[in-house]
Protein backbone atom coordinates (compact mmCIF):
# COMPACT_ATOMS: atom_id res chain seq x y z
CA UNK A 1 0.00 0.00 0.00
CA UNK A 2 2.78 2.22 0.77
CA UNK A 3 4.25 2.23 -2.83
CA UNK A 4 0.69 2.99 -4.27
CA UNK A 5 0.02 5.95 -2.06
CA UNK A 6 3.24 7.46 -3.35
CA UNK A 7 2.48 6.48 -6.94
CA UNK A 8 -0.51 8.91 -6.57
CA UNK A 9 0.51 11.46 -4.29
CA UNK A 10 1.83 13.23 -7.21
CA UNK A 11 -1.17 13.08 -9.13
CA UNK A 12 -2.61 14.46 -5.87
CA UNK A 13 -0.70 16.90 -5.87
CA UNK A 14 -1.30 17.87 -9.29
CA UNK A 15 -5.37 18.18 -8.44
CA UNK A 16 -4.00 19.98 -5.47
CA UNK A 17 -2.74 23.07 -7.07
CA UNK A 18 -4.85 23.26 -9.71
CA UNK A 19 -6.08 27.26 -9.85
CA UNK A 20 -9.15 27.22 -11.15
CA UNK A 21 -11.09 25.59 -7.84
CA UNK A 22 -8.79 27.58 -5.69
CA UNK A 23 -10.15 30.70 -7.72
CA UNK A 24 -13.83 29.52 -7.29
CA UNK A 25 -13.34 28.52 -3.62
CA UNK A 26 -11.74 32.37 -2.80
CA UNK A 27 -14.64 34.05 -4.79
CA UNK A 28 -16.76 31.47 -2.99
CA UNK A 29 -15.46 32.73 0.30
CA UNK A 30 -16.14 36.12 -0.82
CA UNK A 31 -19.74 36.02 -0.69
CA UNK A 32 -22.86 37.39 1.95
CA UNK A 33 -22.61 33.07 1.90
CA UNK A 34 -19.17 32.16 2.52
CA UNK A 35 -19.93 30.07 5.62
CA UNK A 36 -22.35 28.01 4.19
CA UNK A 37 -21.03 28.53 0.53
CA UNK A 38 -17.83 27.65 1.32
CA UNK A 39 -17.78 24.29 3.10
CA UNK A 40 -20.82 23.14 0.52
CA UNK A 41 -18.52 23.33 -2.69
CA UNK A 42 -15.63 21.63 -1.20
CA UNK A 43 -18.06 18.66 0.21
CA UNK A 44 -19.48 18.66 -3.38
CA UNK A 45 -15.27 18.63 -4.79
CA UNK A 46 -14.61 15.67 -2.23
CA UNK A 47 -17.59 13.41 -3.61
CA UNK A 48 -16.87 14.06 -6.98
CA UNK A 49 -13.41 13.18 -6.37
CA UNK A 50 -14.51 10.01 -4.56
CA UNK A 51 -16.96 9.18 -6.92
CA UNK A 52 -15.01 9.06 -10.70
CA UNK A 53 -11.98 7.33 -8.11
CA UNK A 54 -14.86 4.98 -6.55
CA UNK A 55 -16.36 3.97 -10.50
CA UNK A 56 -12.93 3.67 -11.80
CA UNK A 57 -11.61 1.23 -9.17
CA UNK A 58 -15.00 -0.57 -9.78
CA UNK A 59 -14.06 -0.80 -13.17
CA UNK A 60 -10.32 -1.95 -12.81
CA UNK A 61 -11.04 -4.87 -10.52
CA UNK A 62 -13.54 -7.15 -12.90
CA UNK A 63 -11.32 -5.69 -16.00
CA UNK A 64 -8.35 -7.50 -14.34
CA UNK A 65 -5.77 -4.43 -13.65
CA UNK A 66 -3.80 -6.32 -11.33
CA UNK A 67 -2.02 -9.70 -13.07
CA UNK A 68 -0.12 -11.72 -10.81
CA UNK A 69 0.11 -8.12 -8.34
CA UNK A 70 1.84 -6.74 -11.84
CA UNK A 71 -0.64 -3.98 -13.35
CA UNK A 72 -2.12 -5.19 -16.63
CA UNK A 73 -1.50 -4.20 -20.53
CA UNK A 74 -4.73 -2.03 -20.43
CA UNK A 75 -3.39 -0.17 -17.58
CA UNK A 76 -0.31 0.49 -18.84
CA UNK A 77 -2.03 1.70 -22.58
CA UNK A 78 -4.27 3.45 -20.39
CA UNK A 79 -1.66 5.45 -18.78
CA UNK A 80 0.03 6.26 -21.93
CA UNK A 81 -3.30 7.71 -23.58
CA UNK A 82 -3.47 10.29 -20.53
CA UNK A 83 -0.31 10.89 -20.30
CA UNK A 84 -0.32 11.85 -23.87
CA UNK A 85 -3.70 13.45 -23.69
CA UNK A 86 -1.76 15.48 -20.46
CA UNK A 87 1.37 16.53 -22.49
CA UNK A 88 -0.44 18.05 -25.92
CA UNK A 89 -2.67 19.49 -22.85
CA UNK A 90 0.08 21.37 -21.89
CA UNK A 91 1.36 22.28 -25.18
CA UNK A 92 -2.12 24.03 -26.12
CA UNK A 93 -1.85 25.36 -22.71
CA UNK A 94 1.31 27.10 -22.81
CA UNK A 95 0.63 28.21 -26.55
CA UNK A 96 -2.57 29.56 -25.64
CA UNK A 97 -1.09 31.91 -21.96
CA UNK A 98 -1.08 36.01 -22.45
CA UNK A 99 2.30 37.25 -22.67
CA UNK A 100 1.21 39.59 -20.41
CA UNK A 101 0.13 38.07 -17.34
CA UNK A 102 -1.98 40.93 -15.76
CA UNK A 103 -4.06 40.42 -18.76
CA UNK A 104 -5.22 37.05 -17.78
CA UNK A 105 -8.81 37.07 -17.97
CA UNK A 106 -10.95 34.60 -15.44
CA UNK A 107 -13.76 31.71 -17.07
CA UNK A 108 -16.73 33.76 -17.32
CA UNK A 109 -18.94 31.63 -15.05
CA UNK A 110 -17.12 32.78 -12.51
CA UNK A 111 -18.66 36.14 -13.01
CA UNK A 112 -22.08 34.36 -11.49
CA UNK A 113 -20.54 33.26 -8.75
CA UNK A 114 -21.83 35.12 -5.97
CA UNK A 115 -25.70 34.46 -7.59
CA UNK A 116 -25.24 30.48 -7.26
CA UNK A 117 -27.51 28.96 -4.68
CA UNK A 118 -26.26 26.79 -1.90
CA UNK A 119 -27.01 23.73 -4.36
CA UNK A 120 -25.55 24.75 -7.38
CA UNK A 121 -22.74 25.70 -5.29
CA UNK A 122 -22.33 22.35 -4.16
CA UNK A 123 -22.97 20.73 -7.94
CA UNK A 124 -20.15 23.25 -9.29
CA UNK A 125 -17.56 21.18 -6.60
CA UNK A 126 -18.98 18.19 -7.69
CA UNK A 127 -18.81 19.18 -11.35
CA UNK A 128 -15.25 21.10 -10.85
CA UNK A 129 -13.91 17.57 -9.19
CA UNK A 130 -15.19 14.96 -11.35
CA UNK A 131 -15.81 16.42 -14.97
CA UNK A 132 -13.23 18.78 -15.29
CA UNK A 133 -10.98 18.24 -17.96
CA UNK A 134 -7.86 19.10 -16.28
CA UNK A 135 -8.18 17.15 -13.39
CA UNK A 136 -10.31 14.43 -14.02
CA UNK A 137 -7.55 12.82 -16.19
CA UNK A 138 -5.26 12.73 -13.29
CA UNK A 139 -7.93 11.20 -11.10
CA UNK A 140 -8.73 8.44 -13.26
CA UNK A 141 -4.66 7.75 -13.34
CA UNK A 142 -4.73 7.52 -9.39
CA UNK A 143 -7.47 4.81 -9.23
CA UNK A 144 -5.86 3.10 -12.09
CA UNK A 145 -2.65 3.18 -10.37
CA UNK A 146 -4.49 1.98 -6.90
CA UNK A 147 -6.32 -0.65 -8.75
CA UNK A 148 -3.57 -2.08 -10.77
CA UNK A 149 -1.49 -2.62 -7.37
CA UNK A 150 -3.48 -6.01 -6.32
CA UNK A 151 -4.10 -4.62 -3.04
CA UNK A 152 -7.11 -5.78 -0.67
CA UNK A 153 -10.51 -3.58 -1.11
CA UNK A 154 -9.61 -2.00 2.27
CA UNK A 155 -6.75 -0.87 1.38
CA UNK A 156 -8.17 0.34 -1.92
CA UNK A 157 -10.29 2.43 -0.27
CA UNK A 158 -8.08 3.40 2.54
CA UNK A 159 -5.30 4.98 -0.69
CA UNK A 160 -8.39 6.68 -2.68
CA UNK A 161 -9.11 8.41 0.63
CA UNK A 162 -5.73 9.36 0.84
CA UNK A 163 -5.43 10.64 -2.54
CA UNK A 164 -8.78 12.23 -2.33
CA UNK A 165 -7.54 14.80 1.17
CA UNK A 166 -4.31 15.28 -0.68
CA UNK A 167 -5.88 16.44 -3.45
CA UNK A 168 -8.66 18.81 -1.46
CA UNK A 169 -5.56 20.23 0.14
CA UNK A 170 -5.92 23.42 -2.25
CA UNK A 171 -9.71 23.82 -0.89
CA UNK A 172 -8.66 23.58 2.76
CA UNK A 173 -6.51 25.69 3.04
CA UNK A 174 -8.04 28.99 1.75
CA UNK A 175 -11.64 27.49 3.68
CA UNK A 176 -9.29 27.22 6.87
CA UNK A 177 -7.83 30.41 6.81
CA UNK A 178 -11.08 32.39 5.96
CA UNK A 179 -13.11 30.51 9.07
CA UNK A 180 -9.75 31.19 11.04
CA UNK A 181 -8.15 33.93 9.78
CA UNK A 182 -10.74 37.30 10.50
CA UNK A 183 -10.37 40.42 8.51
CA UNK A 184 -6.74 39.69 7.77
CA UNK A 185 -8.03 36.52 6.35
CA UNK A 186 -9.99 38.24 3.27
CA UNK A 187 -6.77 40.13 1.83
CA UNK A 188 -4.44 36.80 2.46
CA UNK A 189 -7.05 35.53 0.14
CA UNK A 190 -7.16 38.12 -2.44
CA UNK A 191 -3.78 38.07 -2.89
CA UNK A 192 -3.94 34.31 -3.40
CA UNK A 193 -6.97 34.59 -6.40
CA UNK A 194 -4.71 37.59 -7.87
CA UNK A 195 -1.61 35.05 -8.08
CA UNK A 196 -3.40 32.36 -9.01
CA UNK A 197 -5.84 34.34 -12.28
CA UNK A 198 -2.45 35.96 -13.43
CA UNK A 199 -0.67 32.47 -13.72
CA UNK A 200 -3.40 29.79 -14.23
CA UNK A 201 -2.54 28.74 -17.69
CA UNK A 202 0.97 28.90 -17.57
CA UNK A 203 1.10 26.88 -13.77
CA UNK A 204 -1.18 24.07 -15.22
CA UNK A 205 0.57 24.02 -18.90
CA UNK A 206 4.04 22.81 -16.40
CA UNK A 207 2.12 20.57 -14.30
CA UNK A 208 0.61 18.82 -17.22
CA UNK A 209 3.29 18.32 -18.58
CA UNK A 210 5.70 17.23 -15.93
CA UNK A 211 3.05 14.56 -14.52
CA UNK A 212 2.25 13.47 -18.59
CA UNK A 213 6.14 12.47 -18.97
CA UNK A 214 5.55 10.36 -15.82
CA UNK A 215 2.33 8.81 -17.12
CA UNK A 216 4.15 8.53 -20.12
CA UNK A 217 7.08 7.04 -18.84
CA UNK A 218 4.61 4.33 -16.37
CA UNK A 219 2.92 3.40 -19.43
CA UNK A 220 5.94 2.16 -21.26
CA UNK A 221 7.40 0.55 -17.95
CA UNK A 222 3.88 -1.40 -18.02
CA UNK A 223 3.65 -2.13 -21.42
CA UNK A 224 7.59 -3.62 -22.08
CA UNK A 225 7.43 -5.19 -18.77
Amino acid sequence: MGKVVGDVLGLAAGVAISPLPIIAIILILATPRGRLNGPLFTIGWILGLSALGAVMLAIASPAGASTHNQPATWVGALKLALGLLLVLFSARQWHRRPKDPSQAQLPKWMGAIDRLTPVKVFGLGLALAALNAKNAPLTIAAAASIGSAGLPVGQQIASLAIFVLIATLGLLAPLGIFLLGGERARTTLGSWKDWAAQHNVAVMAVLFFVIGLKLLGDGISILTS
